[in-house]
């Protein structure tokens, strides 16, 4: 039978989830999330920390479109700390060490307070299709729930299986089930899927733990919020603690390496190339000597510490016996072993821009289910594709961010046009215009996107409205005014070696300061765009150079065929992923500069 209809129904009610039910909601779609455990909602299931590099301005991002990933992680934040402040401003990435259980519960607080969001437990087997569009879903009891579109956040639920050394069950996640039956529909629809693995650490019990024996990492003061919103008053951070593997830990494990899953031929998919399990790395790295190792709180009020660095699938025994080797761990005790997951996933290269599927008409995909791996670049994925099945049910243009606004661009360009083939992960570098794309100026790309969106509160705009007017007159202070030596205070602070604190405690600048309640942010963010002004134009030319390929249109009925001169391959994807522009196809792997010099001639021939 068929109960109430909905405009958009989410799958699924993880990081991906819970973002894109939010997204539909707020833009007015009447909302259905199902997932198989509503406890469960928002977990953390592998660390209990949200950002780090690239990450945290993925997060940043999200918050600044209106979405809330930054805000539930500051509500649940123990500790920050802010990445590569060595390095150049494009590189600083903030991390924040969180509660599990308050992030989970502040995640179903907020979405239960969304009138237009309903809840269902269960598990969906099935969508309904016809003529190749969406119209409802069908769960494990055989209900049949009509809708206008619906989103996939499945996780790495779909068909997933647990290892910890020779045991090997069914589940998404330790001690809650897999999602059978989705993917073989989807494969009978027309779609293609792929495996993948990624793993967890063991939780230790942090009470049996020597911690005068680890080095102490301490969070960073003043703490920054992840959201514009966000007004924080943590006076106690808790810490973390830094210690290593040794060569005593690296013989026990490789003494068992044929009980591990990852070698013996049990575990066939690739895992996340960037974050190997502590066998992967003892058997690739055998020339070191050590492995760092991350002791992290699990929260306030909990003995619980997750051990960042240890990832495994090795047996409990191994794992057990390895633990007791580290520095601080001779007496530990495990709460909860390490392991392995293998789940299906579906290569994005399916999907259009607006994390729609090609195939099937008003069905999206969003989250590990396209081949992604991190809480960050699944949440992200989960607004996006909010956004968009509201916009297309309501016959509207698809939100799509470009490579130059926003991490999030780079992370959905690269999926859907290069595809992967391993878990993908965002770094800096796949920015090739990072530095446009700082952690500071989030708020001024994309704020302004989400207030044509309708996503954006009055109090975040009124917020961004007084800090771009307090920004621009501070600017205009510093060129217009001089200090000693009758040098613009703009040309002063443009010198490396002076900083934007040196030159605040001189009396005229101190003085504007005060009276214009100008915050410290502010401060850096000019001071930034001064000492970094050269770099930041060559970008800004270079992205011109990629607007001119973007605006080389490709027909849609264009026949590939015609262009003899490109090579097979490069025909071929052309083909198969039908980009809109010269330089949509300019991203598309195994399609050559000389193939796209050869494309435009063609076209311009043509016009």
């Amino acid at each position: 039978m068929f109960v109430k209809q909905y405009d958009v129904i989410v799958v699924g009610g993880g990081h991906s989830g819970s973002e894109a039910a939010l997204a539909a909601s707020n833009l007015g779609s009447n909302t259905l999330l199902i997932t198989t455990n509503l406890y469960n909602i928002g977990q953390m299931s592998c660390n209990p920390a949200i950002g780090g590099i690239a990450k945290g301005q993925i997060i940043k991002e999200i918050d600044a479109l209106g979405g809330y990933s930054g805000i539930i992680t500051d509500k649940s934040m123990i500790q920050f700390r802010m990445l590569n402040k060595s390095k150049g401003p494009a590189m600083w990435s903030p991390r924040a060490q969180c509660d599990r259980l308050k992030f989970s519960k502040e995640w179903r607080l907020t979405l239960e307070k969304k009138k237009n969001l309903d809840f269902f437990q269960s598990t969906v087997v099935d969508l309904i299709i016809k003529n190749y569009k969406v119209i409802g879903v069908k769960t494990i009891l055989g209900i049949y729930i009509k809708s206008k579109s619906v989103i996939l956040t499945n996780g790495t639920f779909l068909n997933g299986i647990i290892h910890i050394g020779d045991k090997k069950n069914s589940g998404g996640r330790i001690s809650e089930n897999s999602v059978k039956g989705l993917t073989e529909k989807l494969k009978k629809i027309g779609f293609f899927s792929g495996r993948m693995k990624t793993g967890t650490s063991p939780r230790l019990d942090g009470r049996s733990l020597d911690f005068s024996k680890m080095i102490e990492q301490l969070g960073d003061f003043p703490i920054e919020p992840f959201s514009y919103l966000s007004n924080l008053n943590i006076l106690k951070q808790k810490k973390c603690y830094i210690t290593h593997t040794n060569l005593e830990t690296h013989k026990l494990l490789s003494k068992e390496f044929n009980r591990s899953p990852i070698f013996n031929g049990k575990i066939k998919c690739v895992g996340p190339r960037y974050c190997p399990s502590i066998e992967e790395k003892v058997y690739r790295f055998s020339n070191k000597e050590n492995h760092q190792i991350f002791v992290e709180p699990e929260g306030v009020n909990t003995i619980e510490v997750y051990i960042n660095g240890f990832s495994t699938s090795m047996p409990e025994e191994v794992q057990y016996k390895a633990l007791l080797t580290i520095p601080g761990f001779e007496n530990a005790k495990m709460v909860r072993p390490g392991y392995a997951i293998e789940y299906d996933y579906f290569p994005p290269t399916q999907l259009k821009n607006n994390l729609e599927t090609k195939l099937i008409e008003n069905l999206f995909f969003a989250g590990q289910i396209n081949g992604t791996t991190g809480y960050e670049e699944a949440a992200a994925q989960g607004l996006i594709a909010g956004i968009n099945a509201n916009l297309k049910i309501n016959e509207k243009d698809p939100f799509i961010l470009k490579r130059n606004e926003a991490y999030i661009g780079v992370l959905i360009d690269d999926l859907i046009y290069k595809g992967t083939e391993e878990p993908y992960r965002m770094f800096t570098s796949r920015a090739e215009y990072r530095i446009l794309l700082r952690q500071d100026n989030a708020d001024e790309r994309l704020t302004p996107m989400g207030i044509n969106l309708g996503l954006v509160s009055n109090d975040r705009i009124k917020k961004l409205k007084n800090k771009n007017k307090k920004t621009k007159h501070c600017f205009f202070f510093f060129k217009r005014n001089k200090v000693k030596e009758n040098i613009k205070i703009c040309d002063l602070l443009s010198r490396p070696e002076i900083s934007i604190y040196d030159i605040i405690k001189l009396y005229l600048i101190k003085n504007f300061i005060k009276k214009n309640n100008i915050d410290k942010k502010i401060l850096e963010q000019i001071s930034l765009y001064i000492k970094y002004k050269g770099y930041i134009l060559k970008e800004e030319e270079n992205v011109k150079k990629m607007y001119k390929l973007e605006s080389i249109r490709i027909p849609n009925d264009f026949d590939y065929n015609q262009v003899k001169s490109i090579s097979i391959e490069a025909r071929e994807k052309l083909l198969n992923y039908k980009p809109n522009s010269i330089g949509e196809a300019s991203r598309i792997s195994g399609v050559s500069p000389s193939d796209i010099r050869i494309l435009i001639l063609f076209l311009i021939k043509r016009l």
